[in-house]
């Protein structure tokens, strides 16, 4: 009796192994090649006309004010943090709570270092530091009552770019291009371009932009602002576009035969960015060339264009948004004013302004406004306590500002505390902001998913829900 027990156990044990043998090789499976085996165009489409509304926008030009740009001297005047400048800051407010680099210090209140206007028929307030914004401030949507959950810049950029502060997971222009494919064959669907100046210059990593888990072909491509926007796109002395051709065709032709043996998705990714790369030396210098552009034009963006400055790269984003690219990404690396705020949001913010301003108003008058949303932010806030004559890191309440693809007009959005601290009301997260974006292109969060290590993720992670007061 008892061997024939220890038989049985044996039996099960066996059997069992086997059987978790089986679904673990099936999870690395299903991991290797996705729920589709791979990206394609048919994913996309299927995805679009599997739609459940009506999007309002095409394309996403997500600005990125890189480094914590304070909302208490942009878009959220504080005239109780006036009153207190220099007196204790209410223990109230920070006991318990996350600070960067003022833990066991003194906190003491630091008034805005700039005044307020109110501006348009809107009447919203918006700092003296934007003049050139205060001119299409009736056509900004400014969220006071941001959140977000990481405190210093890489993991906030992160946290903003991919919903995790997990490095690794694919940016929010991979999963926008994963959903709705591109409208581009001769251009990245997902372009990023860098500027610099006007404080600290924080650095940015270019897995902010990598497609993670996704298809590498969905993954962001850097422009350079000026120069050859991509490195190698002519071709060398002694080689015309005929022998490149053939060149490409040979390669690619290699990579089929290759394919063909290991059925690897990653060598139909390598096939298509090798011709597209072939299609870009001639598509790139054709939107580096702004001899088309009207001298009324360089002047709207105060720019002579492809300079590498913030206001060039917004009119290459024009370009861009013309020439079919579904997310264009403008970093520009100057707003962490740990001291000295008052004269460094001022430069910095000039840096800026001019740029935003145009894009907008150059878009609006071609048509173009209500089918592109423009996001305007960084990646925290900074405290209402003073760092010397600087503020530091702040991630419980912050602004930022869209614009067009559906987005409401004129408005203001919730609101922080009256010492600018914490968002109180109608609090905001950025898988809010996550959702909201993805709903007005017209793709429900909840259903753009993608399964990896045997679990359904998605942009918003397990959260997110679309701000629906703010669509028009």
């Amino acid at each position: 009796m008892m061997l024939q027990n220890e038989i049985l156990r044996r039996t099960f044990l066996g059997q069992t192994t086997r059987g978790v043998g089986t679904m673990a090789l099936t999870a690395l499976l299903d991991a290797a090649v996705g729920p589709a085996g791979t990206f394609s165009a048919d994913h996309a489409v299927s995805f679009v006309e599997s739609r459940q509304y009506t999007p309002r926008a095409k394309r996403v030009i997500f600005l990125c004010m890189a480094g914590g740009m304070s909302h208490l001297e942009t878009f959220d005047y504080k005239p109780k943090l006036a009153e207190m400048n220099g007196q204790p800051m209410p223990e109230s407010y920070t006991k318990g709570q996350p600070i960067a680099q003022l833990q066991n210090n003194k906190l003491t209140c630091l008034a805005p270092q700039h005044a307020f206007q109110k501006c348009g028929e809107s009447g919203q307030e918006i700092s003296v530091v934007f003049p050139h914004l205060h001119q299409v401030a009736d056509e900004l949507c400014i969220v006071r009552s941001l959140t977000t959950e990481a405190i210093n810049h890489d993991p906030a950029h992160t946290f903003m770019n991919t919903g995790t502060t997990i490095s690794g997971r694919p940016a929010m222009g991979s999963w926008v291009l994963y959903g709705l494919g591109s409208e581009t064959a001769s251009l990245p669907g997902f372009v990023v371009l860098t500027s610099v100046g006007g404080g600290q210059s924080q650095p940015i990593a270019a897995r902010q932009w990598h497609s993670g888990f996704l298809s590498s072909r969905l993954q962001g491509v850097q422009f350079h602002s000026s120069g050859d926007p991509v490195l190698y796109v002519r071709n060398p002395s002694g080689v015309d576009r005929q022998r490149q051709s053939d060149v490409v065709q040979t390669v690619g032709d290699l990579n089929r035969l290759y394919n063909e043996v290991v059925d690897d998705p990653e060598i139909a990714t390598r096939i298509s960015q090798y011709e597209l790369a072939f299609r870009m030396q001639s598509s790139v210098p054709a939107l580096m060339d702004i001899s088309d552009e009207s001298q009324e034009t360089l002047d709207l963006y105060g720019t002579e264009g492809a300079d590498g400055s913030f206001a060039g790269n917004c009119l290459l984003a024009r370009r861009l948004a013309e020439r079919g690219v579904r997310f264009i990404q403008l970093y520009h690396r100057g707003w962490d004013h740990h001291g000295g705020i008052k004269q460094g949001v001022s430069t910095t913010a000039k840096l800026v302004d001019q740029g935003v301003a145009a894009l907008i108003a150059d878009l609006r008058r071609r048509g173009m406004l209500d089918e592109t949303l423009i996001v305007f932010a960084g990646e925290f806030g900074r405290t209402p306590m003073a760092q010397g004559n600087g503020r530091d890191h702040h991630i419980k309440g912050f602004s930022i500002f869209m614009t067009g693809g559906g987005v409401r007009p004129g408005m203001t959005y919730g609101g922080t505390d009256e010492l600018g601290y914490g968002a109180v009301d109608r609090v905001v997260s950025v898988h809010d902001l996550h959702a909201t974006m993805l709903h007005l292109l017209g793709i429900d969060h909840l259903q753009l998913t993608y399964r990896f290590q045997g679990r359904d993720f998605r942009l918003t992670d397990v959260a997110g829900n679309v701000l629906h007061d703010l669509v028009v």
